[in-house]
């Protein structure tokens, strides 16, 4: 499997909100999900999610389920959703769509928030978090160690995945897709992700899909 050395490539992010100034106390107290307020914490600033879309959680929700079966089958660690705090450093409290940590790191999981590197990071891209995901995520997860990042981009006529595996000078660099268009994980051997699935109607069974990355059939 190719890769390849890139630096993300931004397009404009009209949704971008205002971020608001606040210590992490402050943070802390003001974060209601019931309420609405929901955002991340960087530098003493807070930047307020924006609601997403239908597309947007029927891919976290499918990721979500075939990550959660392969990682239980295989006996190999967990995956959270959004809403569990990442904190790779001292100035910023990130909520990722998606942290999958390996069992050799559980001792990083706490029950407000895991504290050092994840082992996988998933971003579905909203217009609101362009930005945050192509730049500020993509440099701070690589400085924090974390070893492989997904980026899903399904709006439309944007279509486009993107996995990046930290290399031995701590640079992340793009894997390729494979003949059959398939982009494979490191971190969680068997795991492969299809383009084409971001410009399908419907996203595949995430159940067959998930034993069959545990079970592959055999010749």
């Amino acid at each position: 499997m190719a890769s390849t050395t890139v630096t993300p490539t931004l397009t404009n992010d009209p949704g971008q909100a205002e971020p608001l100034r606040m210590s992490y106390d402050e943070y802390l107290a003001w974060y209601d999900k019931e309420a609405g307020r929901r955002g991340e914490w960087v530098d003493g600033e807070v930047i307020v999610f924006m609601p997403t879309t239908f597309r947007h959680e029927d891919i976290v929700g499918f990721l979500n389920a075939l990550l959660r079966i392969v990682l239980r089958r295989r006996r190999l660690g967990v995956v959270v959703g959004s809403s569990y705090e990442l904190r790779t450093r001292e100035g910023s409290a990130w909520e990722p769509d998606l942290t999958v940590v390996l069992n050799e790191h559980r001792d990083r999981i706490t029950e407000r928030r895991l504290v050092g590197a994840a082992d996988l990071v998933v971003e579905v891209v909203s217009p609101d978090s362009v930005t945050r995901d192509w730049r500020d995520k993509w440099a701070e997860y690589a400085a924090a160690g974390i070893p492989e990042y997904w980026v899903v981009d399904a709006r439309p006529g944007r279509a486009r995945f993107s996995l990046y595996v930290l290399d031995e000078d701590g640079r992340y660099v793009a894997s390729e897709a494979d003949a059959d268009g398939q982009v494979w994980s490191l971190v969680v051997p068997g795991v492969w992700f299809d383009v084409a699935w971001l410009t399908a109607d419907e996203l595949p069974d995430e159940v067959e899909l998930a034993m069959a990355m545990v079970e592959p059939a055999v010749d």
